[in-house]
């Protein structure tokens, strides 16, 4: 994701430093006509606008903490966006170590790696509408949207229900189809159905045709789905709910990455489903 977002930038002329935790993966943009940094506090030092995307909170502390974090190199009036879905306490952590020298946006988004690489990707922006505004040029050249959802954390609470949703629909149809399966009806009329009906989100066309060909080469990974999950269910106990469906789409995904699932899309837990007695 964050490779697709770092090319848009430099399509759109941004002069833009990057920072990778393995350097193998921030190589290639040198040629591209990015400067490559060897800390995260390089990569910010000068910089009006200093982003991050990466994959959890831990992921996320590293980059912008310590005394090589992008924190240590942010200069003064900043704007500081963090892209990741992250949980909301972090981000509002987050958003008090930057401190009055300047101000965070949490800014996830919706789609994958393909909406990424074509700059189609959609913002759900939390933090002051002064500090929107003024990344507003960056992240569009990034966007198909941007939707500004309110304060601080607000965007990351709402990329929270999204997953939420989605890794729901994934674990059902997956469920779904082994149930098709295992009932011996028609595989190929049963998805014409799902797909083309009520049920027919673009959530399920998409996975839909990943479990038929089983492919699960990574869009999204199984493992950030239940990462994902485990944060949603976390906060909705914050405001007194149960997630019951998100906790049992949960449990799917994590016996799925201990079957050795983790690293491929979130289309494999449809394997682990058909190993269930």
């Amino acid at each position: 994701m964050g490779a697709g977002m770092a090319r848009r930038l430099l399509s759109h002329d941004f002069p833009l430093t990057v920072f990778n935790r393995n350097p193998d993966k921030a190589a290639p943009f040198a040629a591209a006509g990015a400067r490559v940094a060897s800390t995260a506090r390089e990569a910010a030092s000068g910089a009006e606008v200093i982003m991050s995307m990466v994959a959890d909170d831990q992921a996320s502390r590293a980059i912008w903490l310590g005394p090589d974090g992008a924190l240590a190199g942010a200069a003064s009036g900043a704007v500081c966006i963090e892209s990741s879905t992250l949980s909301v306490g972090w981000v509002r952590e987050l958003a008090i170590a930057v401190g009055g020298g300047g101000e965070l946006v949490d800014a996830p988004v919706t789609g994958s790696k393909p909406q990424a690489a074509a700059g189609e990707v959609n913002f759900l922006a939390g933090g002051s509408a002064a500090a929107i505004e003024k990344v507003r040029p960056v992240l569009a050249a990034m966007s198909k949207n941007i939707f500004v959802i309110g304060p601080t954390g607000s965007g990351a609470l709402l990329k929270l229900v999204n997953n939420f949703v989605c890794g729901v629909q994934t674990a059902a149809l997956a469920e779904a189809l082994v149930l098709v399966e295992r009932s011996g009806l028609d595989r190929a009329k049963a998805l014409e159905l799902l797909t083309n009906g009520a049920a027919g989100s673009p959530m399920v066309k998409t996975l839909a045709a990943r479990m038929s060909a089983s492919d699960f080469t990574p869009n999204f990974l199984l493992r950030l789905m239940a990462k994902d999950l485990s944060y949603a269910t976390a906060e909705a106990k914050k405001v007194g709910l149960e997630l019951l469906t998100g906790a049992a789409a949960l449990e799917e995904y994590r016996r799925a990455a201990a079957a050795g699932h983790g690293a491929q899309d979130i289309a494999a837990v449809l394997e682990s489903i058909r190993q269930r007695s």
